[in-house]
Formats: C-alpha cells, sequence, structure tokens
C-alpha cells in the first residue's frame, strides 16, 4: 500500500472521482465535466479554505474545469494531465493504474551517484520519454548510475527548456504523458539506473500560469529574475507550503522517482523560521523511509551558502547535496582563458586547487563580480554534499550562441575536463552528449503562443548577453530551428576523435565505480597540493592502506615535477595522453617507486593521470602513509 496519496486535485474513488482545491480567494467552485462535446457542474463544497467533493460517474480520461464563482474557468491547479496543452482542460489520471516491474528496486546510494544530465526533447529525434527508453542501454554501457531530467512539467508548447512550466504535477502531454515518463522510470530500474527530476519551486512560468484566481500563491514582496516570487512566508503561505511539499512527494510516490534537483534555491525566499527547504527534505527522507528506498534531495545554488548542506542539528536545511559552480568556473576559465561575466571571479590556479580541496572557492572573499563579500566555508562537508560538472545545461545554454565546450577545447582538454569532474572526490554530473564530445549547440528555445512573450524573450536574451560582453547575435529562441539545432548525434561515438573521448569517458567512470578509495571519501583522507610553478594539481585519496594519486596537468607543455612520496610503488592505472585515447603519447612512467628525494615524473600537456598503491605494495614497503610535507 503506498503510504501516502495526494490529497488536492482529482482523485479516483469508487464510483466517481473526489475533487479538491485549495481556493480561498473564491467564494464558489464547481466542476466542469467535459464528456462527448457536452458539458455539466457540479459544485463542490467549502470546507476551510478548500473546496472538495465527490462527483458520480466520472473517472480516468475524463477531462473537466474548475469555474471560479460562475466567472472564471480554470484548469486544476494540482493537475496530473494537460492533454492540450496549458490553457486546455485538466484530465482525470488514475495514480495506481500503471503495472509497476521494479518492487525489488531500493535505488543508488548518494556517494554512488555518477548522474547524466539530458533534456527529453532534444535528448532522440523523437524527444519524448518513450525514444528516451531506446537509449539506455547506450547509457548503461557508458556507466552511469542516474539520469537527471531536466523539468518535464506541463509547459507552453511543445519546446522548451521546462522551466516555464506552470502544471507542477503534470508532465508534458507531447513528452508522453503521465504513463510515458512511468514507462521511462520503470525501464531505467530494470537497468539499474535512479532517475532524478529537476523540480522549479522558485517561479512558475509566464504563459498558462492560472494560480493566481485561486490563492495568493505568489507575493510581490520579493522578485526574482523569472517572474513573481512563490509565496512561502507572507499571509496564506501555509497552503503554497502544502501545495509544493505535496508535489515533491507527488513525483517520489506515484512516479517512483530517486531524486529531485531543486531548481535555483537562490531564487526561493523565506525568512519563516522552518525554511521550505528544510520541510521538503524532512518529507522527503519520511516517505523513503516509508518505501525503503533511497531518494536525493539535490539543490542548485550560487549562494555558497553552506547552511543549504549542513544539517539541522547544525542550522542547516538537510539538503543531501547541491551542485557546485566554483569548481566548473575554476576550470573552466583555466582552460578557456574567458574572464566575462561571473568568470572575471576566477582564473587563478589557486583557485582550482581550492575546488578540488573545499569545493565553495568563494568562502567569505571579495567578489568582483558581486561586489562584495561572498560565500561561506565548505571544507568540513564530506565530499558528496558537493555534484561537480565541466557543462550543465545552463553553463552552456546561458552562453549567447549555446556552443559547447567541444568547439573550443581540443581532445586532449576535453579529457582533462573528464578526469577532473569524474576522478574528483565529489559526485560527478555529465550533460547529454559531452562524453563524446558533442559538437551540437544547446541553445535557450521556446515556443509561446504569446506574441508579446515571445518578443519579451528575444529582447531579455539580446540585453542578457550584451551585459555578459558576447557581442555574437543571440539565436531566435522561438525559432524552431534553434530547437533543432540542439538535437544530439550519440551515433558520433563512433566516429574519429569522438569515438576516443567516448572510449575514456567509459574507463573514467569504470574506474571511479570500481576503486573503492573514490566511494565515500571523508576529508580527512584527502589531501590536495598545488604545483602552481606547473599548472599541476595533485589529489591524493588515502583509505586504509590503499592509496590512490591523481595528476592534473594543466599546462600547454609537458613538465617534470617532483612529487614528495617517499615509501611504496604506485602503478599506473590511467593516463590520458596514451595513443589509446587519442593522446599524443604517454611520459609518465607505468610505475613510480618512492625514495627519499621523492618521486620525479614527468607529463604531457593537458593530461589526467592515475596512479594506485594497494595494501600489498605498502606492507612490502613499509612506513608511514606519506604527507604533503613529505
Amino acid at each position: 500500500m503506498t503510504p501516502w496519496c495526494l490529497d488536492i486535485g482529482a482523485t479516483p474513488v469508487t464510483g466517481g472521482v473526489h475533487f479538491r482545491v485549495w481556493s480561498p480567494l473564491a467564494d464558489s467552485v464547481e466542476v466542469i465535466r467535459c464528456a462527448r462535446g457536452e458539458e455539466a457542474s457540479c459544485p463542490l463544497s467549502r470546507v476551510g479554505e478548500y473546496f472538495q467533493g465527490t462527483i458520480p460517474g466520472m473517472g480516468p480520461g475524463d477531462c473537466y474545469w474548475y469555474l471560479l464563482d460562475g466567472t472564471l474557468r480554470r484548469p486544476d491547479p494540482a493537475s496530473r494531465c494537460q492533454p492540450g496543452g496549458v490553457h486546455g482542460p485538466s484530465q482525470v489520471v488514475a495514480p495506481d493504474s500503471f503495472a509497476w516491474a521494479d518492487g525489488q528496486w531500493r535505488g543508488v546510494a548518494l556517494e554512488e551517484l555518477i548522474t547524466y544530465e539530458l533534456h527529453v526533447g532534444t535528448f532522440t529525434p523523437e524527444g519524448t520519454f518513450g525514444a528516451a527508453v531506446e537509449r539506455l542501454d547506450y547509457l548503461q554501457e557508458l556507466g552511469i548510475t542516474a539520469l537527471e531530467l531536466m523539468p518535464v512539467a506541463e509547459f507552453p508548447g511543445s519546446r522548451n527548456w521546462g522551466y516555464d512550466g506552470v502544471f507542477p504535477f503534470a508532465p508534458h502531454h507531447a513528452y508522453g504523458g503521465p504513463d510515458g515518463l512511468k514507462s521511462l522510470v520503470d525501464a531505467c530500474h530494470r537497468r539499474g539506473l535512479a532517475v532524478i527530476l529537476d523540480v522549479v519551486y522558485n517561479h512558475l512560468g509566464p504563459e498558462g500560469n492560472y494560480l493566481h484566481a485561486f490563492a495568493p500563491y505568489f507575493t510581490d514582496h520579493y522578485r526574482t529574475p523569472w517572474g513573481d516570487a512563490v509565496n512561502f512566508d507572507g499571509p496564506g503561505s501555509d497552503g503554497v507550503r502544502h501545495y509544493v511539499i505535496g508535489n515533491a512527494l507527488h513525483w517520489i510516490s506515484e512516479y517512483h522517482l530517486d531524486g529531485l534537483r531543486l531548481d535555483a534555491i537562490h531564487g526561493i525566499y523565506d525568512f519563516s523560521a522552518g525554511h521550505i527547504l528544510r520541510d521538503i527534505t524532512r518529507a522527503v527522507d519520511s516517505l523513503a523511509r516509508h518505501l525503503g528506498r533511497t531518494v536525493h534531495v539535490i539543490a542548485e545554488s550560487d549562494l555558497n551558502d553552506v547552511r543549504t548542506i549542513a544539517p539541522p542539528e547544525s542550522g542547516g536545511h538537510g539538503v543531501h547535496t547541491q551542485w557546485c559552480d566554483d569548481f566548473h568556473h575554476s576550470l573552466v576559465t583555466l582552460l578557456t582563458g574567458e574572464r566575462n561575466g561571473y568568470y572575471a571571479d576566477f582564473g587563478l590556479f589557486s583557485h582550482l586547487e581550492k575546488a578540488f580541496r573545499e569545493g565553495f572557492v568563494y568562502s567569505g572573499e571579495y567578489s568582483r563580480h558581486r561586489r562584495r563579500r561572498h560565500g561561506s566555508p565548505s571544507g568540513d562537508q564530506p565530499p558528496r554534499r558537493m555534484v561537480v560538472f565541466s557543462q550543465n545545461h545552463d553553463q552552456i545554454g546561458n552562453r549567447a550562441l549555446g556552443d559547447r565546450p567541444s568547439t573550443r577545447l581540443s581532445p586532449e582538454q576535453l579529457k582533462l575536463a573528464a578526469g577532473a569532474v569524474i576522478l574528483s572526490p565529489y559526485l560527478p554530473l555529465i550533460f547529454m552528449g559531452e562524453e563524446y564530445g558533442e559538437t551540437a549547440p544547446f541553445p535557450y528555445f521556446t515556443s509561446h503562443g504569446d506574441p508579446a512573450l515571445v518578443e519579451a524573450v528575444r529582447r531579455g536574451r539580446r540585453e542578457e548577453f550584451a551585459a555578459f560582453g558576447w557581442e555574437a547575435e543571440v539565436p531566435d529562441p522561438q525559432d524552431e530551428a534553434t530547437f533543432r539545432s540542439a538535437l544530439i548525434d550519440p551515433e558520433l561515438r563512433s566516429v574519429g576523435w569522438h569515438q576516443q573521448v567516448f572510449s575514456f569517458y567509459r574507463e573514467v567512470i569504470r574506474l571511479r565505480r570500481q576503486l573503492p578509495s573514490f566511494r565515500r571519501p571523508e576529508r580527512e583522507e584527502i589531501q590536495v597540493t598545488g604545483l602552481e610553478a606547473d599548472r599541476v594539481v595533485v589529489v591524493r585519496l588515502c583509505r586504509g592502506q590503499a592509496e590512490l594519486v591523481v595528476l592534473f596537468a594543466l599546462a600547454e607543455t609537458s613538465c617534470r615535477v617532483r612529487l614528495p612520496f617517499r615509501h611504496g610503488r604506485y602503478r599506473k592505472l590511467l593516463d590520458s595522453a596514451e595513443p589509446r585515447w587519442g593522446g599524443p603519447g604517454a611520459l609518465a612512467p607505468e610505475a613510480l617507486d618512492g625514495g627519499d628525494e621523492g618521486i620525479g615524473i614527468t607529463l604531457a600537456p593537458f593530461s589526467v593521470v592515475l596512479y594506485g598503491r594497494d595494501r600489498d605494495d605498502r606492507r612490502r614497503n613499509g612506513g608511514p602513509m606519506p604527507t604533503e610535507e613529505g
């Protein structure tokens, strides 16, 4: 039996459908049933701030509207399905009708997440949940352990990034609707893949947003860059919080999802004593325990506020992990030399060294981009509290042309970036196509129906990039060709340098999954050394008697460095410069032997090299684990 059921919206019951809607702003609410071209209305009864009632004769598949005060016809704020889009009627869905085959599924542990972010509409030519199922074997071959879907809640038109959604409970009809998403999740679980969904709780899109007529879902006390802020702490906010927490639990209970990625929490404003992030996470944790499954709550935040991931007992919100933009910015600026916009805060070698060591680079220092001090220290947080990446939808799509790193970086640099992310102590995330060097752009695209809104979006994109310092002509978001340009082609993975990059990604992921030291490393097990003169970062993972050493060489030419390792024999496990990965030839030896003066090693330009020392090596050579001071 499901331990939690959605208590708002339309729910089939014996003999009919039960309706419940939060609508304190209305004096009366009726349900208008649409069947066979005819309409019939039935009033609901007020119970506190809600209207509810059971209508006999209705069932799954029936469409309906709410009629407010006899004049306003509106879709259901908690609609489970919008078959005609955001402006059409809602449809009754039976939440328990899908034949799940994942009864033994228990999820993927946080420390085992290797996440693949994808956009359903551009992941396949068909752009549907069903078509995505056909590519799951490919993702399993790659070695990832979790899919992360960009938002799928009903949005205007048929093509959109998903952050303009206006029906948070309804999977987009063009993607395949409720059953399509359930089929995708079920298919993933059969292959041992978790599914994480990107959800947007900081705003709703402008087109098709009919919530204002029902209740005080929004507030003008705060402003977001995307529209009205959601009312989490003002008058009437109890109903809003119930709606949002119910949405989080709905995805986990009805769709068997394994995690939620909370979009842009810096746009969630809540100054109440119990922050909504804490309440969402507590509710998700409680439901997960009832279900006997592992479920993750992941935040996207540019605040560098450690309270997001700190446990409640130490004053935090207790979110399980969060995206770490600082790692991306530190890595990309060193590889590309870009310094526009927020990249102005990055570009020093010491930034990347600190990102590897602590996560947040800005932990109270002055930010030139923000013109103030920024961030709080994160060095005492376990590395699994951070998700890192060299690409994601934002860092590509929020460029003027949506161009990918593969159009600006060499294959050697792409492999170095992959190694830095996947062999870091943090949780790695890959953006679709990255694994073989996809060259198709990922620009921002929409299919709004409101001409004024279309023009406003066009103008806003142009102004945004002018302020960022990009002079390129921004692709028209509304043009279908912009959307079509973003379709990826995984068949590239079998051609030329793409094949070598793909093979390298597979190997790096395999090593991450195989080597125990990459699983749940603690801060005290990690040593980071920056050799700035040589532009080399050394990351050592020391667990028990085993040790891994990862060398990241960011220099444009080969370099000779000395490592302060005086004991043990190290075997090479990976070298991105090897010809089998398309490299110029390995310079690092197959094995290293520590001596009184440390170890000298030559590294190829833009390379990543991994060495390991196992228990047998340690017992043979004796002596304590070497320290940074050596």
